[in-house]
């Protein structure tokens, strides 16, 4: 068994911060970025958050992120926007789109940001977590390098494009993060360092044959997309979306490269405040959650909960005891 340690949420912003501004960082984009890795970590998704950060200040270290880059606008049309990201951080742009996004809707009811020539975001549902929270729905997507297949095919032309949709409940929020593959990468890699296998087949091994071990699917690269042949088609449309509507590469474009860089990604903004049956909403999310919750489990293990609910939970118990963290993983940080 991996050896864990349990990490403070301050310490771990603290060194964060640090890394960064000795790579050159602004101070103010520095703490963001550093916030957003933490916090990914106290909410428990930490393939996107501690496990992550290494890559991310190697990536600031061989130049294809640009610590001291930031959006700047295209286009504008009414409720739509064009930004360039000049391959700035994926999560500081991130948080600037979203942010024009609610503006836009603010303004018109919807607004959608489409950020070409940018970097991996990390947690998509940091995005939707910080609009919804504001009062907004957010749906938003991002395209990424190669590495599934189409249905039936053996290469790789597909990204596992994230997908994030959220809504605003109560004082929080319903949140969907999903890639288009069975895992995420960081998901199975995670797997891979715990020495654990996958409850569900999550991809391909070098034979073909359907397999829930991760190094096995890490190994020949073939991760399943949901849903078989649905989630490889909504991954192509994703793609297509997020290249048409930023202006920016597509996978193809992407995958021309060995490291991931100059993504397309999408953020829409809904003011749900501004329908006309705005104040029924909420309500009508209980009733609709409250059902939800009434569904039968399987078995007295089961818990039914809806997308993003978890996240307070294991918010609470990471902010009192500590993030959990693969010590090989936090002492890798440390000597950077």
């Amino acid at each position: 068994m991996a050896e864990m340690l349990r990490i403070s949420a301050q310490e771990m912003l603290d060194t964060f911060h640090s890394i960064l501004m000795n790579r050159g960082f602004e101070k103010e984009k520095a703490l963001l970025c550093a916030e957003i890795f933490t916090n990914n970590s106290v909410e428990g998704v930490y393939t996107h958050g501690v496990n992550r950060f290494s890559r991310f200040v190697s990536n600031v270290d061989s130049g294809h992120v640009k610590a001291t880059h930031a959006p700047t606008l295209k286009h504008r049309f009414a409720g739509i926007e064009q930004w360039d990201g000049n391959l700035g951080p994926g999560p500081s742009n991130a948080v600037q789109a979203t942010q024009s996004a609610m503006d836009l809707s603010s303004q018109y009811g919807i607004g959608c940001v489409a950020l070409s020539n940018t970097n991996h975001w990390m947690r998509g549902g940091t995005y939707g977590w910080q609009a919804a929270r504001k009062g907004f729905v957010f749906i938003g997507w991002t395209n990424t390098i190669g590495n599934m297949s189409a249905w039936g095919a053996t290469d790789f032309r597909l990204g596992n494009n994230p997908l994030v949709i959220a809504i605003p409940f109560q004082n929080e929020a319903i949140v969907l993060d999903m890639a288009m593959s069975q895992y995420s990468f960081g998901a199975m890699e995670l797997a891979q360092m715990k020495k654990e296998t996958l409850p569900v087949f999550a991809g391909y091994d070098i034979h073909g044959e359907l397999s829930k071990n991760p190094s096995a699917i890490l190994e020949s690269g073939r991760p399943l997309p949901i849903g078989f042949w649905k989630g490889a088609g909504l991954s192509l449309l994703l793609d297509i979306l997020s290249t048409i509507l930023s202006g920016g590469w597509s996978t193809a474009e992407i995958s021309k490269g060995a490291v991931e860089y100059g993504l397309s990604q999408v953020f829409v903004s809904i003011d749900i405040r501004r329908l006309g049956n705005q104040s029924a909403i909420p309500d009508l999310l209980q009733q609709i959650i409250h059902d939800y919750h009434n569904s039968v489990p399987q078995n007295d293990q089961t818990k039914i909960v809806y997308p993003g609910e978890r996240v307070l939970q294991t918010r609470k118990e990471n902010l009192v005891n500590g993030i959990p963290v693969l010590k090989s993983v936090w002492e890798k940080i440390i000597l950077m």
